[in-house]
């Protein structure tokens, strides 16, 4: 099949040189004009030439003429305009046409004339050649459309083989737009390190990147997450992944060669212990031979995440082992191995270790001992405080220069207009480390966990009043806040009493209902020593809203009673109730240790004999003494409702 290409030739645009200075400077001649170049070739046609109709005749020998050349002189003359003889050329084939389209008008219009074809003689047909010939057109049709056919074969393949396999440049420039690349000799070398985010770490993350060869792609699956520079923030132990039959896989014309210390998968773990239990033998292996498939059987985009995870992790626990070295504590942090150890809390261990595994290790003969879960939300938060060093390491608060060194804060850059004293520069100047945040979260983890511990275990030891938790769902790592309502049941708009706990990191801060605040330390008793209290408060306070209510009369009270026997927990509170009429009296008391005690008084008293001494009948309306009522034979479903029955039995009576 030939293929027909327009070509278009154009005069080579040079002119001539006219001058050349001393310094070697060219002067060129300007081009010509249009009209001055139809002048320059018309010059170079010689009109005074013909086609060898008009011959110039030579006069004879002897300088005798002849009669003709004295008549016609003029035909040997030469024209006085150049372009006479095309104008008589043209006028003579101007004058053919016409007389050629008078004859045809004249045979068409008038049918004066008929033109019949000239009859030629009838070939001799010989029907093998024409069956020949027939044989040899298709023959010859039929390369033409298998030639045709085996071409669009070979570029449905060619698609087909392209569309499994991505070109080289194709993957290359979709690893250039994630991954930072350059070139170095004849290579391709990456750079998966934090360094652009200000990161210390002197490790290198260098990869080479190769084109695969047809033996040597490898086939895996696709990547499953698009973005490779946010690596994996997940802190639980990674899933093993492996490549199910049903899974769609796509070779890749990539090859990646990563470091070896940067292979395989590694993760930080969080351990908390407590009381000393397994400290000495606990020991955070590594991933025992969990992942069968090798790298090579890995996408070049897993790898690299996997990679720059690996790194990562490696570059958080040397931070955190730099800083446990350098930290001044009370009892001194520890760094074995690949784990570091801290106290958070007297008898409580923080174990934080790196876990790495390059898939080559042995499985051990012997399984490994079963270790306390490990944490994580702590370890999701060593995550995220790394990366956000290296945020701040990128984006400093404004103003700051667009172009040289940073300078100071912004609270250090207003510290002048805001007066700030030496201590407020000197505060500014501090900063926590990595390892002391994260170990004020740990504290402030086992605070909450004592906190909830102590408030549930109250609310199943205690029926009467109800203990009721309220915890604020929006905390901040290291502060969190919990509202507690004390209340009985069927008697909660009667009374209710509230009080609030902070929870720090090594402190509690309560504030109660009268607007109170007490601090409490990290020991777990002195909460619970505190609910008690405000619990028989709370006692006292409804048994006064509940006398109201029933209208009786409110004689005294007293929160911290100084009679009867010293408590043990906090002080026994008490209130004296009177009838509406004044004949009957009840005097409650609540004790943290011994219970609620009730009693009842009488009035007139009926053990008043007059004497000789004391004849007026006056002094028997004096109240006599208290009996104690037996309050565990009282009918009702908690404290209120017995005060109610009783308030009621008594009004009657």
């Amino acid at each position: 099949m030939a293929y027909s290409v327009n070509i278009s030739v154009e005069a080579p645009i040079e002119n001539q040189i006219q001058e050349i200075t001393y310094d070697g400077q060219e002067i060129y001649q300007a081009p010509l004009t249009l009209s001055e170049n139809l002048a320059k070739i018309a010059q170079k046609i010689d009109f005074s030439k013909s086609n060898g109709d008009e011959v110039k005749k030579e006069p004879p020998e002897g300088g005798e003429k002849s009669e003709d050349d004295s008549k016609d002189p003029a035909p040997f003359q030469s024209s006085l305009w150049p372009w006479d003889s095309v104008r008589n050329k043209l006028r003579n084939a101007l004058t053919e046409v016409c007389v050629l389209a008078d004859v045809l008008s004249i045979v068409k219009e008038k049918k004066y004339m008929v033109l019949d074809p000239v009859p030629q003689e009838v070939p001799d047909v010989k029907p093998m050649v024409q069956v020949y010939a027939r044989k040899k057109a298709l023959s010859g049709a039929g390369q033409v459309l298998l030639f045709g056919a085996e071409r669009l074969r070979n570029c449905q393949n060619e698609l087909a083989r392209s569309r499994a396999t991505p070109d080289f440049h194709i993957e290359l420039l979709r690893l250039r737009q994630n991954w930072r690349l350059k070139k170095v000799s004849n290579s391709i070398i990456g750079d998966l390190s934090y360094r652009t985010a200000g990161s210390k770490y002197t490790q290198t993350g260098m990869f080479e990147v190769t084109k695969a060869e047809e033996e040597e792609k490898v086939w895996s699956s696709p990547p499953a997450s698009p973005n490779p520079n946010s690596s994996s923030s997940s802190n639980s132990t990674p899933s093993q992944s492996h490549t199910s039959s049903n899974s769609k896989v796509n070779p890749s014309a990539l090859r990646v060669t990563i470091p070896s210390e940067l292979q395989g998968v590694a993760y930080i773990e969080v351990l908390c212990q407590k009381d000393q239990e397994d400290l000495c033998s606990a020991n955070i292996s590594l991933l025992n031979g969990g992942t069968n498939s090798s790298n090579a059987d890995m996408h070049w985009q897993q790898k690299l995440e996997a990679a720059q995870n690996v790194l990562f992790c490696k570059e958080l626990f040397s931070q955190l082992a730099r800083e446990a070295v350098h930290l001044r504590a009370p009892i001194p942090h520890m760094v074995v191995g690949n784990q570091i150890m801290a106290t958070v809390l007297p008898g409580i261990q923080l174990i934080i270790g790196l876990c790495h595994s390059t898939g080559n290790d042995k499985k051990p003969s012997a399984p490994p001992p079963q270790k306390t879960e490990h944490d994580h939300v702590l370890e999701h938060s060593l995550h995220q405080l790394l990366r956000e060093v290296h945020h701040k390491n990128t984006h400093h608060s404004f103003p700051h220069p667009s172009s040289g060194p940073i300078g100071p804060s912004k609270r250090r850059c207003l510290a002048g207009p805001n007066a700030a004293d030496r201590y407020e520069l000197l505060e500014m100047t501090k900063s926590q480390t990595l390892l002391e945040q994260i170990i004020q979260q740990a504290q402030h983890f086992f605070m909450r966990l004592r906190t909830e511990y102590v408030l549930d275990t109250i609310a199943k030891e205690v029926k009467d009043p109800l203990i009721v938790s309220h915890w604020n769902a929006l905390n901040s790592p290291t502060q969190s806040c919990v509202k507690i309502n004390i209340l009985t049941h069927g008697y909660d708009t009667v009374c209710r009493t509230s009080l609030v706990v902070h929870v720090g990191e090594k402190s509690l801060k309560c504030v109660c209902r009268d607007g109170r605040v007490m601090h409490m330390s990290y020991e777990p008793q002195e909460l619970r020593d505190l609910i008690f209290c405000q619990i028989y408060q709370h006692q006292i306070t409804a048994v006064q809203a509940l006398a109201k209510c029933m209208g009786w009369q409110f004689l005294a009270n007293s929160s911290h009673l100084g009679l009867g026997a010293v408590e043990p927990l906090g002080n026994a509170s008490s209130c004296i109730l009177a009838s509406p009429i004044g004949d009957r009296m009840i005097a409650v008391r609540c004790e943290p240790q011994t219970g609620v005690q009730v009693g009842i008084a009488h009035s007139p008293r009926k053990d008043f004999f007059p004497g000789q001494l004391v004849r007026e009948r006056k002094w028997e309306n004096l109240g006599g003494s208290f009996k104690e009522v037996r309050w565990d034979k009282m009918e009702g479903k908690n404290f209120l409702n017995k005060m109610e029955l009783l308030m009621a039995s008594l009004t009657s009576s």
